[in-house]
């Protein structure tokens, strides 16, 4: 194996010819005449998968953002012009790692390229024809390659950034003088205010063509210091994590995904003017992006209809224009951290009967929307050098989503008859790759052949699970007999009582966080809560599972293992909660079996609990927090294994840091709502996809009602 150019684990994504799209975890291996990819890290006369000879004829094609079971990947496909059929197709789970492989594979082709005197002259740049961009490798079937040696200088840029922007798409971005059809004046803005750190300009000529309900075109223009790859993955997101930023983004989601550079979009919009009396905005509209040589990306809006996101009642559909974003890298200042520009231009109707008659609504409902450039600013700001997106894989995940935010009185009625399926404006996307048949199957031929014997079962079933967790159903456990003097209710309004909590509502470590740190939703336990007690003494209550008559004592007379989660509580009155959890039995070799009979060392660096406040002030939602900790390295634990059970006392005293939060929450206990998840941390692919050994919430719980328990001081349980 000859020197390596460029090397790493990729994601390897196709289309079996019967089946699913599928992704795999590769070694990729890029060398300086082949790429390549392995199963593992490649060792010495290691055969590759499949490989790809690298001359001046190949191409980088970007196809853009793919889905797949709800995460994102950027695609890259590298073939050879002469012989398309060849080639492989590789993904990342965020752009900047894309980027870097495209440059890797790029430099080579055109090292190979520039040795080559019959493949050195190609088109020196990408075609502009009707608003589309093309690139060298769309003018194969214009000219031959005797005429490419001929009439065109050497290729500096071998890349496909997709079929370019829908047509009447305009491009606001380009100053395109020759196109009689646009508006020239598009480039005369006049500044009309300072707000927020933004330069807010307004377009000098009002469109004769526009009803007056559209206003003139109007930018907001600021500095955000962050490099445009991390603006562009939070400008694209439609999550969580736009609440943070954008003041005008109340519910989005997505509609179609026409290909990696173009989706239509379903938007609500969160206009602050007068809710009582205006009725809420949304919107339908398509999406294209692109990323241009120089790093910049440019993000294109306009309004579009579509069958399946037609009007909402409540709402009034309102229209874009033209809009989107334009994120241009600047100078660092520092020489470390990276600073964009962001220009945020729209050009909206709002519509509505009253909109032409009040020139105040329309500009106050713009500048709400163009401030989101100083969200973005301050949001950066605040992130501490980390710009990693939470609860994202690296790309924005927009199917499947659901409106954080509580809706207008007035649409809050319309909300149930909105949400039925005759309604419905969410539509998933096709299997990614549409008509993309690739040969290009992760398997050698006797696997192939053993396949083929079992008439393609293994084909029938996706190669990877990046969803939640739906492993088998948990067995069938005989719940008599269980007991514990916290109540169980299901009823979301009842207090001092205790319910299971949703496995979805965490999220845990997926198959592939070692590769993309991504995280999916839990799904279910893996073990069964079966009581909850609440105890008090003047004395801290160790080891409870040696009391008389308790869950663990049940367990063990009906041949199941439990786990005892003792939560101590200190004070002048000591209190504990104690989590029963029983399974039919451990599964040797699993990460549940290692953890229950390791020693302390292992139990204390994977024992991990994510608490979560639903209800509750907050201050202590910011004390508690959501993210997960591993309670072993904060907090003094005792194991006690027994022959049929695990008792874990986590002494909540032993922390400073622990105890303050506590101070808070003993005060107020009465009126929250808490959920707990207890797990092992996964850390090895072996391990992982990570899985709950089970989940609580416990509601509006009462000082009161904890008991003194009767601890045995010689019987243990069996």
């Amino acid at each position: 194996m000859s020197k390596a150019v460029y090397e790493g684990w990729m994601a390897r994504y196709g289309r079996r010819k019967i089946g699913r799209a599928y992704i795999h975890m590769r070694y990729f291996v890029l060398e300086s005449r082949m790429l390549a990819y392995y199963k593992k890290k490649p060792e010495d006369n290691m055969i590759p998968i499949k490989t790809l000879a690298i001359d001046g004829n190949c191409r980088v094609e970007d196809r853009g953002l793919k889905m797949h079971h709800g995460n994102t990947l950027y695609v890259l496909c590298v073939y050879n012009k002469k012989e398309k059929h060849h080639r492989l197709i590789m993904a990342a789970f965020n752009i900047q790692e894309a980027l870097i492989w495209k440059e890797k594979i790029e430099h080579v082709i055109d090292k190979e390229a520039s040795g080559n005197k019959a493949d050195s002259l190609l088109p020196s740049k990408p075609e502009v024809e009707n608003g589309r961009v093309g690139s060298s490798s769309d003018q194969d079937s214009r000219y031959s390659a005797e005429e490419e040696e001929i009439s065109h200088p050497p290729l500096l840029r071998r890349t496909t950034i997709g079929n370019g922007p829908p047509e009447s798409l305009y491009d606001w971005t380009r100053d395109n003088k020759s196109n009689n059809d646009q508006v020239s004046s598009r480039k005369h803005w006049r500044l009309v205010r300072c707000q927020n750190g933004l330069r807010i300009f307004e377009e000098l000529v009002q469109m004769d063509y526009l009803p007056r309900t559209c206003g003139r075109a109007m930018k907001a223009v600021g500095v955000v210091e962050a490099s445009c790859d991390d603006i562009f993955e939070l400008v694209m997101s439609m999550g969580g994590t736009r609440y943070e930023w954008d003041c005008s983004f109340d519910f989005g989601s997505l509609v179609q995904e026409v290909d990696g550079h173009t989706a239509i979009l379903y938007h609500r919009l969160q206009l602050d003017w007068y809710p009582m009396i205006v009725w809420p905005r949304d919107l339908c509209y398509v999406r294209y992006w692109r990323r241009n040589d120089d790093g910049s990306y440019v993000v294109l809006f306009q309004s579009r209809e579509h069958p399946n996101c037609g009007p909402q009642p409540g709402f009034v559909r309102a229209h874009i224009e033209s809009g989107g974003f334009n994120i241009s890298p600047l100078k660092s200042r520092d020489g470390n951290k990276p600073r964009s520009q962001v220009q945020h231009l729209m050009q909206i109707d709002l519509k509505g009967w009253g909109v032409g008659y009040l020139p105040s609504f329309q500009q106050h409902c713009l500048l709400h929307m163009l401030n989101s450039v100083a969200g973005l600013r301050e949001w950066f700001a605040q992130t501490d050098g980390n710009p990693s997106l939470p609860g994202m894989p690296g790309m924005p995940v927009m199917v499947g989503m659901q409106p954080n935010r509580a809706p207008s009185k007035r649409s809050r009625k319309f909300q149930e008859s909105a949400s039925q399926p005759r309604d419905n404006i969410i539509t998933r996307p096709s299997t990614m790759m549409d008509g993309e048949s690739d040969d290009e199957d992760d398997l050698s031929e006797q696997e192939q052949e053993q396949n083929k014997q079992a008439h393609g079962a293994s084909r029938r079933e996706p190669e990877i699970k990046l969803m939640s967790l739906e492993e088998e159903p948990l067995e069938k456990i005989d719940l008599s007999g269980f007991s514990g003097n916290l109540r169980k209710d299901d009823n979301e309004k009842s207090r001092d009582c205790w319910r299971l909590s949703d496995g979805n509502n965490f999220r845990v470590r997926s198959k592939h966080f070692v590769y993309n740190k991504s995280k999916i939703p839990a799904g279910k336990h893996i073990m069964e809560l079966v009581a909850v007690d609440w105890f008090k003494d003047v004395r801290r209550m160790d080891h409870v599972a040696r009391r008389k008559g308790c869950a663990v004592q049940v367990a063990a007379e009906k041949g199941l293992f439990s786990v005892a989660i003792n939560i101590q509580v200190p004070g002048s009155t000591n209190y504990s909660m104690v989590f029963y959890f029983v399974m039919k039995g451990l599964k040797p070799g699993s990460l549940l079996q290692r953890f229950v009979d390791g020693d302390d060392e292992f139990r204390n660096s994977r024992f991990k609990i994510i608490p979560s406040v639903p209800k509750g002030s907050w201050i202590v939602r910011q004390s508690v927090g959501s993210n997960p900790c591993l309670l072993g390295k904060a907090l003094d634990i005792t194991y006690i294994r027994g022959p049929s059970y695990l008792e874990i006392d986590v002494d909540i005293g032993s922390s400073t840091v622990a105890n303050g939060v506590l101070g808070i929450v003993c005060g107020v206990i009465t009126t929250l709502v808490v959920d707990m998840a207890f797990l092992i941390q996964a850390n090895t692919p072996d391990e992982l996809p990570e899985r709950l050994i089970g989940a609580v919430r416990v509601s509006h719980i009462e000082l009161s009602s904890a008991i003194t328990p009767v601890l045995e001081d010689s019987n243990s349980a069996s």
